[in-house]
């Protein structure tokens, strides 16, 4: 049986972490692209042609569905991003990085990268990788009883 004090203290510390690296890092958005239009970018540019599913963007995203469709809606607007309908799958929609929002994402991307490495860098190699992998852990879903 896990020891519950260590647990939540290792939560919390996972928590604060979290928190002054992101209010650390979050000042490489501002110029052409909010932290949530990167988000839909980063997985979007990922994709095979720089298209995703938006049933995919949404379920990277750490906002409600109807908010992802709402930045979706902006962000083509503006001209990020174009969507179209989902030829294997009637109710669904695709979304694909125009050329401008592909380029504002690398521009963004230069940036960002560079502040997160600086900022891991207190981290050996190893500790990275065992940090990769144990978040990786906490994210899977336990079996419900």
């Amino acid at each position: 049986m896990t020891d519950r004090r260590l647990a939540i203290d290792a939560w919390e510390s996972l928590f604060r972490a979290q928190h002054e690296v992101f209010d650390e890092i979050s000042g490489d958005f501002g110029e052409g692209l909010s932290q949530a239009e990167y988000d839909v970018l980063l997985t979007v540019t990922r994709g095979a042609d720089m298209t995703a599913r938006l049933r995919d963007v949404t379920a990277n995203m750490l906002i409600s569905q109807p908010s992802v469709s709402r930045l979706v809606e902006r962000m083509a607007a503006r001209g990020l991003i174009a969507k179209c309908p989902d030829p294997e799958d009637g109710r669904g929609a695709l979304v694909r990085a125009t050329d401008e929002g592909a380029a504002a994402f690398r521009k963004v991307a230069s940036v960002h990268g560079r502040a997160i490495a600086d900022r891991m860098s207190l981290l050996s190699d190893d500790e990275l990788a065992q940090l990769r992998d144990l978040t990786a852990k906490l994210r899977t879903k336990r079996p419900e009883c």
